[in-house]
């Protein structure tokens, strides 16, 4: 028996040391996806492109306001870059987006195309250190709504062409510049038109290259350099309507020992405790993919043993809420509506979960997982808003030609940073181009830390001059890349 059992404990030992062994060979194996360029110098970059920008965030363009503002913001951008409006066509879409072609040289390369939105969201001025739309230059930054969402990217782009017309440069694959004006309202007066007018002519984009994640100096830790975070997916987008009915109120003396109210506070925190599934495969897995190879010792070894690590990993990522949205569907409770008096019992009560849905689930699936985890048939759920939101799109190929020069870019210009796919929590007006191009990025070329972030529909909206400065030369060498 004593040497059936030491059988016994050989094969365990030797089980563990071969897994030991698989993993720190799978530790040592796990090489860089990084690509070796040559950082660029820090030049060609007007300092009077502060001033500019300064202008154009001196104009309240609220989303939904009304074609004059928009109007001013158009006469302000043909007087910046008069070279850009006399070389390039222009159509003007809707009532206040713009759509900027850069005709090419060689007709058989398909065209890219650059998006930013000229729109922004409302700003209370009580905390702001300088008025939101006072376009203030002070102590290295450019304050106002839009500085980082998005007119900086709009500004940024077209100061790139003046420089480069001015160089005589001319392109070999044709340049779009589509500017919307409503993307802080599902901007279907603006990108969606857009998108439909190149269709209606038949143009098919190589990619396109949209606003959403940003270079961000403190992105995780165990790495040590800041993370250039390339989205080639979103996140889907709905939001449902939970509503419970009751037959009978009553008086909030004699309450009974189920209430609407109380009913829907279970189900609310039936969410919460009960978190969609979290997965470390598909865009998630490329992501680490890309940022492992380059982190610290046990954190490197963590990433390149996923199988072996994913509870752990998981639980990790899960405290983090920008980690945890990369990995799982989120669902957050927005809105609660019922009752009339504080001493009736609601017949009625409704609340609204804003859900974001992690590419490869669906809007249909997140419904059937909330009435599954909810258990309650007494609560209806339903889509809030059937003309707003969408199923997450597919991820865009980190192996095509959008991904690639973007990368040398990033490295270019950015040479600290570590560049990885991801996936972008918010919801862009790139989503309406799925008919004219296969490959879609969303990257804005900014350092940030995390608290740069909060400026963002937040208080003290700026952006750095050196970070805009460097935005330019980004684009710069992003169209020599791109359409050389």
């Amino acid at each position: 028996m004593k040497s059936f059992f030491r059988l016994i404990f050989r094969f365990i030992l030797l089980c563990f040391l071969g897994l030991v062994t698989l993993a720190i060979a799978r530790a040592i194996l796990f090489s860089s996806r990084q690509i070796a360029v040559e950082p660029l110098p820090t030049d060609v970059a007007p300092d009077s492109a502060a001033i500019r920008l300064s202008e154009a965030l001196q104009i309240p363009s609220l989303a939904g306001s009304d074609s004059l503002v928009f109007s001013r913001l158009d006469s302000l951008l043909r007087l910046h870059f008069p070279l850009a409006f006399n070389q390039l066509q222009v159509e003007r879409i809707g009532s206040g987006s713009l759509l900027l072609k850069w005709p090419g040289r060689q007709a058989k390369l398909n065209p890219v195309l650059f998006m930013g939105h000229l729109d922004v969201v409302p700003a209370d001025s009580a905390h702001w250190t300088h008025p939101p739309f006072s376009g203030t230059i002070a102590d290295g930054f450019i304050w106002g709504r839009g500085a980082i969402d998005d007119k900086m990217s709009v500004w940024a782009m077209l100061e790139s062409i003046e420089l480069l017309i001015g160089e005589d440069y001319y392109p070999d694959r044709t340049l779009y510049l589509a500017f919307g004006h409503d993307e802080e309202s599902q901007g279907k007066e603006g990108a969606k038109k857009i998108s439909q007018w190149l269709s209606d002519r038949d143009v098919h984009l190589d990619f396109v290259l949209d606003e959403g994640s940003f270079v961000i100096s403190d992105a995780l830790a165990g790495l040590d350099v800041p993370l250039a975070a390339v989205a080639v997916s979103e996140k889907g987008f709905v939001s449902f309507t939970l509503r419970i009915d009751q037959e009978e109120g009553g008086h909030a003396s004699m309450p009974p020992s189920y209430t609407a109210v109380g009913e829907m506070a279970h189900a609310l925190e039936r969410i919460r405790e009960h978190p969609f599934p979290a997965t470390l495969s598909g865009v998630t897995g490329q992501f680490f993919d890309y940022i492992g190879p380059e982190m610290n010792g046990f954190n490197r070894f963590v990433l390149a043993n996923r199988w072996l690590f994913a509870p752990l990993l998981i639980h990790r990522l899960s405290a983090d809420p920008a980690a945890n949205a990369i990995i799982r569907t989120t669902a957050a409770p927005t809105l609660i509506q019922g009752g009339i008096r504080d001493n009736v019992l609601p017949l009625q009560v409704d609340a609204t979960v804003n859900v974001r849905i992690l590419p490869g689930e669906t809007i249909a699936s997140a419904q059937a997982y909330l009435e599954k985890i909810i258990d309650n048939p007494a609560i209806k759920i339903t889509i809030a808003d059937s003309n707003y939101g969408g199923d997450p799109p597919p991820a865009s190929s980190t192996e095509a030609f959008g991904f690639q020069v973007l990368q040398k870019t990033i490295g270019e210009i950015f040479p600290e940073a570590v560049v990885a796919p991801s996936i972008s929590a918010g919801y862009t007006d790139s989503r309406h181009y799925r008919e004219v191009t296969d490959q879609i990025y969303r990257f804005s070329p900014i350092l940030l830390s995390k608290e740069d972030l909060k400026g963002m529909h937040g208080v003290n909206e700026r952006i750095s001059e050196d970070n805009f400065l460097r935005m330019i030369r980004f684009y710069r060498q992003l169209i020599r890349n791109a359409c050389q």
